[in-house]
């Protein structure tokens, strides 16, 4: 009998920053602070009641910080890292930038949070 994956993460993992900065004619600007919560099961993002968001406008921030939910999601449940999802991320502050901040760099951010997150628990990258 194959023992099941072991749960991520295995304790909390506070204060992972990440800071995406591309420049190039399609430049990329992200920067977050997540923290990893062990929780019974699955996935869930929020974020913090004290958030710290630097941007304007403001009504593009949600679609920037659903992107790094996703990323980071998407990330986690990679079949590289052979891990059983249980985790609650909270988001403690986004940076945006009005010239090269969107979607795509807000989910790369994401996405290297949790392979950040990954490492500090010993799942180093395949």
């Amino acid at each position: 009998m194959t023992p099941a994956p072991p749960r991520f993460p295995p304790y909390p993992i506070r204060g992972v920053h990440v800071l995406h900065q591309k420049q190039n004619c399609a430049p990329h600007f992200a920067e977050i602070e997540v923290d990893f919560e062990p929780a019974v099961e699955g996935f869930a993002f929020e974020t913090a009641q004290d958030l710290t968001a630097e941007y304007g406008p403001a009504e593009d921030l949600p679609r920037f910080l659903a992107a790094a939910a996703a990323g980071i999601e998407e990330q986690l449940g990679s079949p590289e890292y052979e891990v059983t999802i249980a985790v609650r991320v909270v988001l403690r502050r986004a940076r945006a930038d009005t010239f090269g901040s969107h979607e795509r760099a807000f989910d790369i951010a994401g996405r290297l949070a949790a392979r950040k997150a990954l490492e500090r628990a010993g799942h180093p990258r395949p």
